[in-house]
């Protein structure tokens, strides 16, 4: 899906692009970085199209979604004080 497709299904479904990361559990920069691509990834594209489905059809999606419990994603590779780029890769240990 385009990223301006997506952005008309969020419309259907009455939404902001920071009311759907924090929907989804999403920053909100991560969700508009893919204005730059041109397109969003196929789950975030079913997800948006579904609630917007939804919404039209009149059913209430928010109870939908707050039935899921939500974990956070793990940061990757974030900075540690006095260390750039975070922890690094232990060393693999091969058998020959």
């Amino acid at each position: 899906m385009t990223y301006a497709d997506f952005l008309t299904e969020l419309g259907r479904a009455g939404l902001t692009v920071r009311a759907f990361a924090d929907l989804v559990g999403m920053n909100r920069n991560s969700v508009s970085n893919y204005a730059k691509a041109g397109v969003v990834p196929s789950h975030l594209a079913v997800i948006a199209a579904l609630i917007a489905e939804m919404n039209a059809c009149g059913i209430a999606y928010h109870p939908v979604i707050e039935r899921i419990e939500m974990t956070p994603k793990k940061h990757r590779g974030t900075a540690k004080p006095g260390r750039f780029g975070g922890e690094r890769q232990g060393r693999l240990e091969l058998g020959s």
